[in-house]
């Protein structure tokens, strides 16, 4: 199975950008994995949230397949302990999936359009983050959730 992470624009923190490295040196020792970034909109000034969402959404859209299996990360999404999401992981990789595909939004979230088209909608938290903070956030639960699949120490009960 391959992971593709899509996010929306690139992060300004060098911080944020050196961590979200960090856990993409460390994915690599577990599954095929990718950060792609869908370059930010031009002039949204012009345009509004949900023009911003819609544009967002085709930049999207033209990179997702019909048969990956797409979740979004929203907080309305599904709540997962980190060995919830490490069995739902699991699953997907048990049931022959190629292509498991997750999306953080841009900083209005979703369009409809993608809501329509996800096939599940993870929440790390009720909490509101930045975009760019989910980045690392998220992919650390990645990491985590494939240490615990492993039984390794990183993950403490």
């Amino acid at each position: 199975m391959k992971i593709t992470l899509y996010v929306i624009g690139k992060t300004d923190n060098l911080h944020v950008d050196a961590l979200s490295q960090l856990y993409i040196q460390r994915l690599k020792h577990y599954i095929n994995f990718t950060l792609e970034v869908i370059p930010d909109i031009k002039n949204v000034k012009n345009l509004s949230q949900a023009q911003q969402k819609n544009t967002e959404a085709e930049a999207l859209l033209k990179k997702i397949h019909s048969s990956d299996f797409l979740c979004i990360l929203d907080e309305k999404g599904k709540a997962h302990t980190s060995e919830g999401f490490a069995g739902f992981l699991q699953k997907k990789m048990i049931s022959g999936l190629k292509n498991l595909v997750f999306v953080i939004g841009g900083p209005y979230g979703f369009s409809d359009v993608i809501y329509q088209r996800a096939n599940s909608k993870i929440s790390l938290s009720s909490m509101t983050f930045s975009h760019q903070m989910v980045r690392p956030f998220f992919m650390e639960q990645l990491y985590r959730g494939f240490t615990i699949l492993k039984n390794e120490p990183y993950h403490h009960k």
